[in-house]
């Protein structure tokens, strides 16, 4: 299993952190080792004062795929859920500032959450669809996938251009506006429409 993550995929987080707007989308790889699991609590790590939270719409991926046509993309899923893209932002933004990869800061042990699964029939519109993320009870984000700079189906038609897509992966699509910092007994509850997804506790 991998997680292909999407960066800079909604406008609005692109402006608050200064970032530019790419041609095509951002691509990086968290590994199966970075999956928080599950009922375990995030532990922040010793190498970073500044872990911000990402809540972000995942796909799984159902069969193998490369080269996929973006009429086809949509059946390569069947379930669609919600999780975190933990990032050291203290430490991203040194790497970048160097020109080096993020891995250290975004693909480190516990740096993905992933939620509870529900189908895709579930939801009327994949390119229409409300989930945000809670911070101790306070919204502090809220997105729509409609305001993807490239929605699902055009994501996985990208990235299987490079990465053959096998049965299992997971997809990050990106984060909305509002990201932050975490700190000990923090308490995250993710919603996809009025689904909690997940919810864990900061330690």
């Amino acid at each position: 299993m991998k997680l292909l993550c999407i960066g800079r995929n909604y406008a609005a987080h692109i402006e608050e952190l200064a970032n530019e707007r790419p041609e095509d989308p951002v691509v990086f790889i968290k590994p199966d080792s970075s999956v928080l699991p599950k009922e375990q609590d995030f532990y922040i790590p010793d190498f970073t004062s500044d872990v911000h939270y990402e809540v972000e719409v995942l796909v799984k991926i159902k069969k193998v795929g490369k080269h996929i046509d973006h009429k086809f993309a949509g059946t390569y899923y069947d379930e669609v859920g919600l999780g975190i893209d933990f990032t050291a932002r203290d430490l991203q933004a040194d790497l970048k500032a160097k020109g080096l990869p993020w891995e250290k800061a975004k693909g480190f042990d516990g740096a993905a959450v992933i939620g509870k699964w529900l189908p895709k029939s579930s939801f009327s519109d994949m390119n229409n669809m409300n989930f945000s993320l809670r911070l101790n009870d306070e919204l502090v984000q809220q997105g729509n996938t409609g305001h993807m700079l490239w929605k699902i189906d055009e994501l996985i038609a990208y990235v299987s251009q490079f990465f053959m897509l096998k049965k299992g992966d997971i997809l990050f699509t990106g984060t909305p506006a509002g990201v932050g910092k975490v700190a000990p007994n923090d308490y995250l509850t993710g919603y996809l429409e009025e689904n909690e997804m997940f919810s864990i506790k900061v330690k």
